[in-house]
C-alpha cells in the first residue's frame, strides 16, 4: 500500500484490470492506497440467493429500479455513514469514471425517493461492486437482486463485491483465493460485455423468477 496522490480515471482502470484498487482511510484522509485483498469477496452470477422476506418484498413491488439515474447520489448516501473510505478525492475521481461510461449505479425508489442502490466499475466483461446503501426495508438487496439479474441479461461474467460480509454471504456471496480470482479476472477481461445494452426489466416477476431459478 503506498501514497497515490495523482489518480487518473484511466490509471484506476488499469488497476482493476490488474486486480487492485484504491481507498482512503476515512473522509477527511486525503490519502488514498491500493488494496489487493488475499482473499475476494463475488457473487456468482447464476448463485444469488432470494429469502423469502426478499421475495415478498419484490412481488410486493412499489418501488422502480434504474440503472444510472443518480449516480452521484448513490454515491453520497453510501457515504453518509458514521465510517466511510469514501473521501473527496475518491468522489471526484468516480464521477469522472461515470461520466466516462466505466462507472455504473443502480437505483431503489419508493415513491420517487432514492432509498437503496449501489455503485461500480466495469471492465470488459467484470462488474467490481464499490459501495451500496439502504434507507428503507431490503434496500440494497432489491439493487443488488436487480443489478445481479440486469449482469446477467447483459454477458457479464465476473461480479467482484472485493470483501465478503455477512450482508453479502446472507445474498450468496462467497470467497475466493486472489489465484482463483486473477483467473476469473482474466476470463471476464477477454470478453466485452456493456451494462447499458439492455434496459432494466421492469417486470420485477420476471426479475425474481429468473433469480430464483438460477439460484
Amino acid at each position: 500500500m503506498s501514497g497515490l496522490p495523482d489518480l487518473t480515471p484511466g490509471l484506476v482502470l488499469r488497476a482493476y484490470a490488474a486486480g487492485i484498487f484504491p481507498m482512503a482511510e476515512g473522509r477527511d484522509d486525503p490519502e488514498l492506497f491500493w488494496v489487493d485483498p488475499e482473499m475476494r469477496g463475488i457473487i456468482p452470477l447464476n448463485g444469488f440467493h432470494v429469502s423469502r422476506s426478499l421475495a415478498r418484498r419484490v412481488r410486493r413491488g412499489a418501488y422502480r429500479a434504474a440503472l444510472n439515474s443518480d449516480f452521484a447520489g448513490v454515491m453520497d448516501a453510501c457515504a453518509d455513514r458514521e465510517n466511510t473510505w469514501i473521501n473527496a478525492t475518491i468522489r471526484a475521481l468516480y464521477l469522472d469514471l461515470h461520466r466516462a461510461g466505466h462507472a455504473h449505479s443502480l437505483e431503489i425508489y419508493e415513491g420517487g425517493v432514492l432509498c437503496g442502490g449501489v455503485y461500480g466499475v466495469s471492465l470488459g466483461a467484470a462488474f467490481f461492486g464499490e459501495s451500496m446503501f439502504s434507507l428503507r426495508t431490503d434496500g440494497s438487496k432489491r439493487a443488488l437482486l436487480h443489478l445481479v439479474d440486469h449482469l446477467g441479461r447483459c454477458g457479464f461474467r465476473l461480479f467482484d463485491t472485493q470483501f465478503l460480509t455477512d450482508h453479502l454471504a446472507s445474498l450468496g456471496a462467497v470467497e475466493i483465493s486472489r489465484a482463483a480470482y486473477h483467473l476469473a479476472l482474466a476470463d471476464a477481461l477477454a470478453h466485452d460485455a456493456d451494462i447499458t445494452a439492455l434496459p432494466l426489466d421492469p417486470d420485477h416477476a420476471l426479475v425474481l423468477q429468473r433469480m430464483t431459478q438460477t439460484s
